[in-house]
């Protein structure tokens, strides 16, 4: 079996939102197979003061892709369409400024995230 180091990272995006950050990465196998590793980080205070980091991995093979893009825009749909008022709808669609990784912060001064 192969071992989990030799896997070669091909990209990487990370996504802040709030006390989770999101990893999305695709990656490699020696034999150019390509996957997705979805991974949710939420930072967590031990009862010494000190933090630690909960990690919660999905992976997901190039095979299973599109099922899974159906899927989770089947289910975004509902919510949006079947559970929410207009004016969350309005609030989810309202642009917001792109993160900048290299900065640690949003594009826009006034947007407080």
């Amino acid at each position: 079996m192969e071992d989990r180091h030799d896997q070669e990272e091909i990209y990487s995006q990370r996504i802040k939102a709030g006390k989770r950050t999101y990893f999305f990465d695709v990656k490699a196998t020696r034999g150019q197979d390509y996957y997705l590793t979805i991974t949710e980080s939420k930072r967590r205070l031990r009862d010494d003061d000190t933090f630690s980091y909960e990690k919660h991995k999905i992976f997901l093979y190039k095979e299973d892709f599109l099922k899974f893009v159906d899927a989770l825009q089947d289910a975004v749909d509902y919510v949006r369409e079947e559970l929410l008022t207009p004016e969350e709808v309005a609030e989810l669609d309202r642009p917001r400024p792109a993160y900048d990784e290299r900065e640690g912060n949003y594009n826009r001064a006034d947007d407080t995230y």
